[in-house]
Parts: structure tokens; sequence; C-alpha cells
């Protein structure tokens, strides 16, 4: 399956539902563990290539495009994993890496977007967030942190801000790592169980899971209210850390194959500049 294949298996359309995707399914691929290790391998050399070209136009002042990587997910269901094994295969340079906190008194004195926008990738880069301003209709609706108008005022501004962006040289590439409850409850042991792991522990995501129902209505509305055709959504399940992985980065590879970039034509006399070199 190519990258484009890929993107449309995974992609929300109409009529979806999130109850009816399984956690632990592989949707458009059909092999196993070692298949898709070995698959995650061979396409980070592509992944790389198309990355370098990017960003080399963004060094000589051609670059018009970027990618945005948006990561939303309840806890543990692997967004470090994709930021280490996917994208942590790049050349860092040309990547903007923002984990998105609780906002501080600052940025609560601004409409919810503004900190948003100042981490836009610049052209020629590849931006990642971990998590996103979709944290103020997930967990800001689930936990009430603001009234309910705000909250439905938010879900049309998302799309107005991702219009923009998208029209103005971004591709957005959107993705719901869908976990199970029972699997997060597994990776939420091990870290107890594990002394190397105890640093990754929140004791909050137990009070979140307890809201587990809540949260996936909360998505569900999410998918319905802002999956736009110049941002859409992708569910991947993400029970198999091995195949969420695999799924992301080609979700990556198809968005840099739309772009296409090309390295940048010397501006200078290439064979004059050999001759130069050989006598120097």
């Amino acid at each position: 399956m190519n990258a484009h294949s890929w993107s449309r298996t995974l992609q929300v359309g109409e009529g979806f539902r999130l109850a009816d995707v399984d956690p632990a399914s592989t949707p458009g691929y059909h092999g196993r563990k070692a298949d898709g290790a070995r698959d995650l391998a061979a396409g980070l050399d592509e992944l790389n290539i198309l990355q370098e070209r990017l960003f080399a136009e963004s060094r000589v002042g051609v670059a018009e495009d970027s990618v945005l990587l948006i990561l939303q997910a309840m806890d543990s269901a692997g967004k470090g994993g994709i930021v280490r094994h996917v994208v942590g295969g790049v050349d860092p340079q040309g990547v903007m890496l923002t984990a998105f906190k609780a906002p501080t008194a600052d940025e609560l004195a601004h409409d919810f977007l503004w900190r948003v926008e100042k981490r836009l990738p610049e052209p020629g880069f590849i931006g990642v967030f971990d998590r996103s301003h979709y944290e103020d209709v997930l967990i800001g609706r689930v936990r009430a942190l603001a009234p309910a108008d705000e909250i439905e005022r938010r879900y049309s501004a998302i799309t107005e801000f991702e219009d923009a962006a998208a029209a103005a040289g971004t591709r957005i590439v959107k993705v719901m790592l869908h976990i199970s409850r029972e699997e997060q409850k597994s990776r939420l042991m091990e870290r107890l169980e594990r002394p190397d792991k105890h640093w990754k522990y929140n004791p909050g995501d137990v009070d979140e899971r307890m809201l587990w129902n809540e949260y996936m209505a909360a998505y569900q509305t999410v998918f319905e209210r802002t999956s736009t055709a110049a941002a859409p959504w992708h569910v991947v399940p993400a029970d198999h850390k091995w195949y969420a992985r695999l799924a992301v980065q080609e979700l990556l590879l198809d968005a840099l194959q739309r772009i296409d970039p090309q390295w940048p034509a010397a501006d200078f006399d290439v064979e004059a500049e050999k001759k130069r070199l050989a006598a120097s």
C-alpha cells in the first residue's frame, strides 16, 4: 500500500464513527510486527530525502510549503514514540516541535489560538504539535474549563485557522492515535511496575480514565466539526505501537510527496568552481 492509500484508508469521512474503529486493528496493512519494522526503516530513507529537499529549499529562499503534524490521543497512546521513531529519524534542523502544556497566565489573556499561531512551521519545515489547540475543545469540554458557547465558538475558529494555514502553504496532517482503554491500562501499569518508567507516570491519568466515555464523545464531535477538505482527520489504531508508527510515517510521506520538493539549483557556475577548487 502506497502513502496515498494509507491516507485514504485512515481518513475520517462522512458518517465516521470512532466507536466502529478497533484500536487493535491494522487497517490496510497485512504484515506483522517484523514486517512493520522493516517497512518503517525503508520508509525512513524516503522521508529523510524528502525532508532534506524541503529544508534545502528553505535555505535558499525558494520554499513555499511546510508540513504540520498534529498528534492527539489519550495518555500513553504513543505520541512520544511517534516523535522519537518517526520524526526523530530526520534532520532536526528542519523540525519545529511543540509540546503544548497548560496555558500560562499570559497565554490565557489572549485567544486560545494566539500561542498556537506563533508555532506554525515556517516554509521548508516540518512542525509537530504534541497535543495542540484541540485540547481546548477536548479537555476544555470534558472538564468544563470554558462555557459551552465558548467551546462551540472554538470549533469554527479552529477550522478558519487551519483553512488559512493550509491556504498559506502548510499541509496539515491531523492524527488521533486511538488506543483502547484496556491497552492504556496495561501501559500505565507497566510505568508503575518499572522504576525507569516512574518519571512518565502521572496520577492524573487515572482521573482522566474515569472520564473515558466523555472523552470519546468529545473526539467524535471534534471529527464531525473539524475534519475538513483542507485539514482532514486521520484515526490511527494505536494498540500496536509498530503499526501506529508506520501509519504516521506513511501519512507524512504522503504530505511530502504531494509537495514534491526538489533540490535547489546552484546559483553559481559549478564547473568553474570545480576548477577553482582543484587549483586551490
